[in-house]
């Protein structure tokens, strides 16, 4: 299970890179705003927005940005109805690719991630074609400070409740149930790790490795464009692109 998306690894290096602020403050400040209208503007009673707060903080997303969004959305001052939905399809080389969307607009919407799958060498599929490929998963990356010893962080994490642990890069990755990624969010923290990202996510039953430099370029440009659609909260794939290849095709 660790290393749960080889698109998840390549995207924290691009955000670090290229940090397209304003349109990641959107999609998050959607995602506080449906959170907030479906269980309430309590983070303490709603698992799911307490997620997306730390999400927006992750981000460096203001305070005041993220507050705003939760009173716009439970005061009454917001009348847009986001509609949440799953996409699935497949990308070159059959990799398969699952969308969470937040639209107001489901027909324009759709309308858009047909063209740009098929535009790329994908295709957009069927209700239930790659969904059941992904098994939901709560994900906490930690950022591991020279003192922080790698065996105590997996021996604390596996205590804690977490599935897996993975420590790569001065990265700790380590892979939850939805359930209990709050429980083992708090316990790590409280251990005084430093945290960098917990949020819920999708991860591969099985990876599809790519190895030709061209299909490499292809899948990497139809990640890119679906992770930039307005509409596109989060993307999941189920591809291996092997570090070589990788390191070659970055520089």
């Amino acid at each position: 299970m660790a290393g749960h998306s080889k698109w998840a690894n390549i995207k924290h290096k691009k955000a670090k890179a290229d940090e397209k602020r304003g349109k990641i403050f959107t999609k998050i400040g959607r995602e506080l705003m449906v959170a907030a209208k479906q269980g309430g503007p309590d983070p303490e009673a709603n698992p799911r927005l307490k997620a997306v707060i730390q999400k927006a903080k992750a981000a460096n997303m203001p305070n005041d940005n993220f507050m705003r969004n939760i009173q716009k959305a439970t005061g009454g001052g917001d009348s847009t109805n986001y509609e949440e939905a799953v996409y699935e399809g497949y990308g070159p080389g059959g990799v398969a690719i699952l969308l969470n969307i937040m639209t107001d607009n489901r027909n324009r919407t759709a309308g858009e991630i047909r063209h740009v799958f098929s535009r790329n060498g994908g295709s957009l599929g069927e209700t239930g074609c790659v969904a059941w490929m992904f098994d939901s998963k709560g994900i906490i990356n930690l950022a591991l400070r020279e003192d922080d010893d790698p065996d105590t962080v997996l021996l604390e994490a596996l205590e804690a409740g977490a599935e897996d642990v993975s420590i790569n890069d001065g990265i700790a990755e380590i892979i939850t149930t939805p359930e209990d990624l709050d429980t083992v969010r708090e316990a790590l923290v409280g251990a005084g790790y430093q945290l960098q990202s917990a949020e819920y996510t999708k991860v591969p039953q099985n990876t599809v490795e790519i190895n030709d430099p061209e299909q490499a370029k292809q899948v990497l440009k139809l990640m890119d464009l679906l992770e930039d659609h307005d509409d596109v909260q989060d993307v999941y794939a189920n591809f291996d692109i092997p570090d070589e290849l990788m390191e070659a095709l970055e520089q």
